[in-house]
């Protein structure tokens, strides 16, 4: 999921214990529909409830990625290979003091910050990228219905340069 505040930046959040930050995710269990997995992941990762929030969009359709082969969950019934993705762009409508990482009795989360639109593109794990740059390309009108801020590129990369954080992390 990727929530935006009236500003327009995104609630990016580090994963427990890591140095690995991303948008908040979840599975869908069998039988629950993906909007009923939003809201149910919603509440686990970051506290908030459909209340908090007001549901701008959804990408089209399914997002793919497959994790690098060392990073393959082989123990894992059934194996996890990668994920089939469906992302929902929300907005906030509560204060962002509503937000919180231990909600849930097994936290994914330890901080989280709000960053520019652009920054998660830079700031995701490599194989992740690619996902991460179809849904924010997709879902950016909806957020931005006069037109989204430029997506900068890096002057090698092709990535956008470093956006530092914009608050001072939670």
């Amino acid at each position: 999921m990727i929530l935006a505040n009236e500003a327009g930046e995104l609630l990016w959040a580090r994963r427990l214990g890591q140095n690995a930050w991303q948008f908040p995710q979840g599975g869908i269990q069998r039988n629950e529909s993906p909007e009923a997995a939003l809201y149910r992941e919603l509440n686990e990762e970051v506290g908030l409830a459909p209340r908090d929030v007001a549901v701008l969009g959804s990408t089209r359709g399914w997002l793919h990625y497959r994790l690098p082969r060392h990073l393959v969950r082989r123990r894992q019934r059934p194996t996890c290979i990668g994920q089939k993705q469906v992302w929902f762009l929300l907005r906030l409508r509560s204060a962002d003091t509503r937000v919180r990482l231990d909600a849930s009795p097994d936290p994914e989360f330890d901080r989280w910050d709000w960053v520019s639109y652009w920054y998660p593109l830079e700031a995701i794990v490599s194989f992740k990228r690619e996902v991460y740059a179809r849904a924010l390309d997709e879902l950016a009108p909806l957020l931005f219905p006069d037109g989204a801020p430029a997506r900068p590129a890096g002057p090698k990369t092709g990535q956008p340069p470093a956006v530092p954080r914009s608050g001072p992390g939670r």
